[in-house]
């Protein structure tokens, strides 16, 4: 499959929680070991959850459900920073799909079950002499670069 289809035959969310508070709930779950197994409906998660250090990135093998007569989809859930309060998760699948409306449905619903079994927002880390900065801290920093060349 083109890298082009497979972008349009997965499924991305951004979750509300810091990546390190992702994973720790994640390996929480019975799928540390070989041949583990968590259902989330009628798909299922298989352990054990991969990282790739290097990049900081985490990923876990799935069978999507898509209904009683059609067999699963092998995808891989990719886990991977967002933000320092945010966790991407893509389910991209593995080999050839057909798009249809099953293959849809179940693959947003398998990714909302899993974003409401996460906790709540977790309100951001700050350190007490860090301040708040409501631009990219590239946009800041130019800024600031900006200013201090007029003065």
């Amino acid at each position: 499959m083109t890298g082009q289809m497979a972008g349009l035959l997965s499924f991305r969310r951004i979750a509300g929680i810091p990546f390190d508070a992702c994973m720790a709930v994640l390996e929480s779950w019975p799928l540390s070991g070989h041949d583990s197994e968590l259902r989330l409906g009628n798909s299922v998660l298989q352990g054990p959850i991969n990282r790739d250090n290097y990049l900081g990135t985490c990923w876990v093998d799935v069978r999507l459900a898509r209904g009683p007569l059609r067999p699963p989809v092998p995808m891989r859930l990719g886990i991977e920073p967002w933000s320092p309060t945010s966790t991407a998760l893509e389910l991209i699948p593995c080999r050839r799909v057909r798009p249809s409306a099953a293959y849809f449905a179940a693959g947003h619903g398998l990714l909302d079950s899993l974003i409401r079994t996460l906790p709540a927002r977790m309100p951001a880390q700050q350190r007490p002499d860090q301040t708040v900065c409501a631009q990219p801290p590239a946009l800041a920093a130019q800024l600031s670069a900006a200013y201090s060349r007029r003065g």
